[in-house]
């Protein structure tokens, strides 16, 4: 996990870099607490500044919000469409897709909870520009599910439809898991994933029905 931004202060620190800390500290304040409960002198007094400054920099709490959003979503976004490929779906799909989610998130594992934040304000910039990516990497997800059923031999549209609810809150809670374990590299997480999907088809019928 990311560690605390030091308090840099402003004295001879390049505009670029001190706009950079700044986000880095919005992304961990709004990852760690939430967009309704962030505050921007929180924010600021991670960096060494004023709110004012900081004001100055991004404009308003919803402004900075999506500053941090945009980079996690098109990282992530980016990782999944990657890691799908454009082959087509196999059954070795799902562990890529969650390898490349851990290592586009290593080093700022809160950033995960920016993107899948419930507590933004409806209506606004920032569950507008949400909802999209969200949507994006619902739609690969939908894709890559169907496929993997269709390989199965399912085209029930019930069947991708339940698959891809148990998909969206299986990564979810494995990335809840992997925040409280941050001795967890991305490549272990990926092996214990592997486990886990092979014990969870160990105890599957035969057959598959």
């Amino acid at each position: 996990m990311a560690t605390p931004s030091s308090k840099a202060g402003t004295k001879g620190v390049p505009r670029e870099l001190r706009a950079r800390q700044m986000l880095d500290a919005a992304t961990e304040e709004f990852g760690a607490r939430g967009y309704a409960a962030a505050s921007l002198p929180a924010i600021a007094a991670r960096v060494g500044v004023t709110k004012t400054l900081l004001h100055q920099y991004f404009g308003t709490k919803e402004d900075l919000w999506v500053a941090c959003l945009v980079p996690v979503g098109d990282r992530l976004l980016g990782a999944v469409r990657t890691a799908m490929g454009p082959d087509g779906t196999t059954p070795q799909t799902p562990l890529r897709v969650l390898d490349a989610i851990f290592t586009a998130l290593e080093g700022r594992r809160e950033s995960w909870f920016v993107l899948y934040d419930t507590t933004l304000p409806p209506g606004g910039e920032a569950a507008r520009t949400a909802a999209g990516y969200r949507s994006a990497i619902d739609r690969l997800a939908a894709a890559g599910t169907a496929e993997l059923l269709s390989g199965a031999g399912s085209d029930d549209p019930l069947d991708a439809d339940a698959l891809l609810y148990v998909w969206r809150d299986l990564v979810a809670t494995l990335v809840r898991w992997w925040v409280k374990h941050p001795e967890e590299t991305p490549e272990a997480m990926t092996r214990r994933c592997a486990r886990l999907f092979a014990a969870a088809a160990a105890l599957a019928p035969e057959g598959g029905r």
